[in-house]
């Protein structure tokens, strides 16, 4: 099952900016719509790539992973 984000974009003179609104730091700039959502999607999935690795990594060994739900 896939998770939903919230895309906040917008176009500013020649560019499109966005944002991924649920996680800091996640930001894109493109020269049309269309490539900033698919730069938001990679960008997403590495950030949270990268967050998983950290957590991982902080809580060394002997941690169990629950899912959550909100």
């Amino acid at each position: 099952m896939a998770n939903t984000y919230t895309a906040i974009t917008k176009q500013d003179g020649d560019w499109w900016i966005g944002w991924i609104e649920e996680v800091p730091g996640v930001n894109c700039q493109e020269k049309t719509r269309e490539e900033l959502l698919e730069s938001l999607r990679i960008t997403l999935k590495e950030a949270l790539e990268f967050n998983r690795e950290e957590a991982i990594q902080a809580a060394a060994t002997g941690y169990t992973e629950v899912s959550l739900s909100v």
